[in-house]
């Protein structure tokens, strides 16, 4: 992992997951049926009911699957940065971001929508992960501040601003679009170094 951060791959997801994925970005997960779902995975309701016990257990192991791989992949960027450096580990883990929600844009935008309808284990599990990834930016922010690369009074805030700025890639971005995935991502951490108050460019 730690050479092919920037690599996504293939979708990770089993293909009844991918199924149910689909269906909760169609129909919104209340809007969901077993039976929607079964019919999508081209499984009968015992048969999908043999893989997850409940609509609930479907959903976490959807967004479970989803933070794991991103935090997988943003740990990797942070530990591949040149010499431990606060702007490398920075840059990276926010390029892991954004290409996490380029090419899991569904994922993402079920994971961030879909909170509502967590039941407390599942939302606390994830809300655990996602705090995570964050305090990976603020961590990165205030080595940086020590070592003078970033001016910022407070990082936990200039964190979460970076963070919301990666996750709202995936409600706009689409493949055909007119910047390229390197493009995008050039942009974007021209963005983050100014929220983290970069002292060069």
């Amino acid at each position: 992992m730690s050479n092919d951060w920037r690599d996504f791959g293939p979708d990770p997801l089993s293909p009844p997951l991918r199924a149910a994925l689909g269906v909760f970005v169609r129909h919104g997960y209340h809007g969901a049926s077993i039976r929607t779902i079964a019919e999508a995975a081209g499984l009968s309701v015992p048969g999908l009911y043999h893989h997850h016990r409940s609509k609930q257990a479907i959903l976490a192991a959807v967004v479970d699957a989803a933070m794991q791989e991103m935090l997988d992949h943003t740990r990797a960027a942070d530990a591949a940065a040149e010499g431990d450096s606060p702007v490398g580990r920075f840059e990276n883990i926010v390029e892991a971001l954004a290409r996490f929600h380029m090419a899991r844009r569904d994922h993402a935008f079920v994971a961030s929508t879909e909170m509502r309808s967590m039941e407390p284990a599942t939302r606390a599990h994830h809300v655990h992960k996602r705090d995570e990834q964050q305090r990976m930016i603020e961590a990165a922010i205030r080595d940086g501040v020590e070592a003078g690369d970033f001016v910022c009074d407070h990082p936990e805030d200039a964190a979460r601003a970076v963070s919301s700025l990666c996750v709202s890639i995936a409600s706009w971005y689409r493949p055909d679009g007119p910047l390229s995935p390197d493009e995008i991502v050039e942009r974007h951490l021209v963005f983050a170094r100014g929220i983290a108050g970069a002292t060069t460019v």
